[in-house]
């Protein structure tokens, strides 16, 4: 089935800007001829379904309107997050020994399901950073440091250390409320 011509026009320009890039997506047009006619042959055209940052950046973009709203209507649940963080943390590195590639993936599985469990607990207007580290335990010391800058009336974090007998690892959790 061929184009519209609009589609294959839309097409060509699409793939001038981006030139020529692995496929994600491909999709067919006819061939003209330097004199105009059309040849025969069909072609396949492969681009990524990326959004260009000239082009789809206003489709991206969200306009939100003022609420005049100074502070949370509900704040952070901090205790609830917690406990979050060590059912996660516990269910995933209970009977795990420390290997450096293993941790390595651990920390950003863990990380995102502790994201998206706490996203799943649907506080509006806040930002979550989640951090996770996991190191070898072998009696040495360690100090994790972070900074940020925030309100101190709206805006809190979650930490939970978690201990075996071949690893520790530590996952904080910042909110930062947005105005």
């Amino acid at each position: 089935r061929m184009m519209s011509d609009i589609a294959k026009d839309r097409t060509a320009h699409l793939l001038k800007k981006r030139g020529s890039v692995s496929s994600l997506s491909s999709h067919e047009f006819q061939r003209k001829e330097p004199r105009g006619r059309t040849k025969d042959s069909l072609g396949t055209v492969s681009y990524m379904d990326e959004p260009s940052q000239h082009e789809d950046a206003s489709h991206l973009a969200v306009q939100m309107e003022n609420t005049y709203q100074l502070g949370p209507t509900k704040h952070f649940p901090v205790v609830i997050v917690n406990h979050i963080l060590k059912d996660v943390l516990t269910n995933y590195l209970q009977e795990e020994k420390y290997e450096p590639e293993l941790c390595r993936q651990m920390t950003k599985t863990i990380s995102e399901v502790i994201k998206a469990q706490v996203k799943d607990l649907m506080i509006p207007r806040y930002k979550l950073i989640v951090m996770v580290h996991i190191g070898q335990l072998t009696g040495q010391s360690i100090l994790i440091g972070s900074r940020c800058l925030w309100d101190p009336k709206n805006d809190t974090f979650a930490s939970y250390i978690f201990r075996n007998s071949s690893l520790f690892a530590l996952a904080n959790v910042y909110t930062v409320y947005f105005e």
